[in-house]
């Protein structure tokens, strides 16, 4: 008999909406506080500084609205879990339209004002299966605000991490971004020999072998959704994790190091 297949994780568009909407407000209270000692330190991407980083966080949102604002693709192009393979080829025109963005745009609040208004308006009126012409590939609406809760997330992040913040996660969009990786694993490396365990928020099972049908998984990693959500985007190394105890790992296919990270 063969596997049953594993069912797509479905997503609650009106939940999404309103982390997006929730976790973008964060930034912009976090950002607002931020004085030109901080907006000036490094961060650990690439050469960009906390000033950049912070006008980027505001490119996740205002594609929503810009791609709302063009004409809708003919058709769907792309699946939510083929998006995180899908990121890497923009790297270098989303380097160069960050420093661009900083630079015409020295007022960072008044930026991030602009951006919550558009994409406040828009949200109100567009449906959930409307397709976007995203860089990436068509996508409906409710998948790529679901990506968004990934961009929002792990820059925040980077931003806490750069200029020493503490700007909240909203606990939904933090969801939905561990689960979206978690099952960027599983389509990266399908089986179920191996059981990945990110409390409370996802469980998958991944990597070719033996099936595990009941008890104990004799192959188990555990760890919290920050640590998951760094090593998915390569924030954090795998061997980094494990010796910081930040990850545990038994069994002989426990060990995911040459699978990750998902996402450059």
């Amino acid at each position: 008999m063969p596997p049953a297949r594993k069912r797509t994780r479905t997503y609650d568009p009106a939940k999404i909406r309103v982390a997006v909407l929730a976790q973008f407000g964060n930034v912009r209270q976090g950002v607002r506080t931020l004085t030109e000692e901080q907006l000036a330190r490094p961060t650990h991407l690439g050469d960009w500084s906390v000033r950049e980083l912070a006008a980027h966080l505001t490119m996740a949102v205002e594609t929503v609205s810009r791609n709302l604002d063009r004409p809708e693709p003919g058709a769907k192009e792309l699946a939510l879990l083929e998006w995180p393979f899908a990121t890497a080829a923009r790297a270098g025109d989303i380097a160069d339209g960050t420093r661009e963005l900083a630079a015409d745009n020295p007022d960072l609040d008044a930026l991030y004002a602009r951006v919550e208004e558009r994409i406040t308006e828009r949200l109100a009126t567009a449906s959930d299966d409307r397709l976007l012409a995203a860089r990436t590939g068509a996508m409906t609406l409710a998948d790529y605000l679901v990506t968004r809760t990934v961009e929002l997330v792990v820059h925040t992040d980077d931003l806490n991490r750069a200029a020493g913040t503490d700007i909240p996660l909203d606990r939904q969009a933090l969801a939905a971004c561990t689960r979206l990786l978690a099952d960027a694993l599983a389509v990266k490396a399908p089986g179920a020999s191996t059981e990945v365990r990110i409390p409370p928020y996802a469980v998958v099972q991944c990597v070719e072998g033996p099936r595990h049908t009941r008890g104990t998984p004799p192959n188990v990693v555990e760890t919290d959704p920050l640590t998951w959500i760094r090593l998915a985007t390569g924030r954090t190394q795998w061997k980094t994790a494990l010796d910081e105890a930040k990850v545990s790992a038994s069994g002989e296919r426990a060990d995911l190091g040459g699978l990750l990270p998902l996402m450059g």
